[in-house]
């Protein structure tokens, strides 16, 4: 494993290959590694280099919506980093709480780690409830024009509370978590989102083919067909 000079921890993985931020790579020993099994892939930068900025309720599908466009994004080519709350709250943000203000940093750090990435290009997939419209266009504020693209994920809280894998809607119900968005804090719906996905009631194919449709009429990608 390496680190280039742009932080980043690389090399090959059992024959593939991947790249984590160097804060994950602790005595020679990678402790979170990304990776992917494209072995003779030839990586080359997109035409454009953006922020995927997905944004929904927990449970609305943001992580396994961003890591399967990575996927897609990747057969192209295309050099991609996701960002969500497993690779970022364990290092970049792993002194930050749950409060108001914290998240607030949470989201500022995102947003800044996000631009030198697409600076470099490489195209950025965050995943992240960002409840709060401030905090969104702070973030988009921090990106020339067009380069964040904001995806809400469009899905009841019911359907999120029956998805509930981890059990936090239950806790928070109960009184267990304090300040949970959907339940005991709003989540502000984005007022003019670049796409809307509505995954309470599209597959993951269908909600991939929304994502990637968008890319390629927006320039961010080539049309395979």
């Amino acid at each position: 494993v390496e680190i280039d000079r742009f932080g980043m921890a690389f090399g090959s993985v059992e024959g593939g290959f991947g790249f984590v931020p160097a804060y994950s790579v602790l005595g020679g020993e990678v402790l979170c590694f990304e990776y992917w099994d494209f072995p003779n892939l030839s990586v080359v930068v997109p035409l454009v280099s953006v922020v995927l900025w997905f944004t929904g309720l927990s449970g609305s599908g943001k992580s396994s919506l961003a890591h399967c466009v990575e996927e897609k994004l990747h057969k192209r080519g295309c050099r991609t980093m996701v960002l969500d709350g497993d690779n970022v709250r364990h290092g970049l943000c792993g002194d930050l709480g749950f409060s108001d203000k914290d998240r607030k940093e949470n989201l500022r750090r995102i947003g800044e780690m996000s631009k030198l990435f697409i600076e470099a290009g490489i195209m950025t997939l965050t995943a992240f409830i960002s409840p709060f419209i401030e905090d969104r266009d702070k973030v988009r504020g921090l990106m020339p024009h067009g380069d964040f693209i904001e995806i809400f994920l469009d899905c009841s809280i019911g359907i999120c509370e029956k998805r509930d894998v981890k059990g936090l809607y239950k806790k928070a119900r109960k009184g267990e978590i304090s300040s949970f968005t959907g339940v005991s804090s709003p989540y502000e719906t984005p007022k003019n989102p670049d796409l809307v996905v509505h995954t309470g009631s599209l597959t993951l194919d269908e909600s991939v083919d929304m994502v990637m449709d968008m890319l390629v009429d927006r320039g961010v990608i080539d049309n395979e067909n």
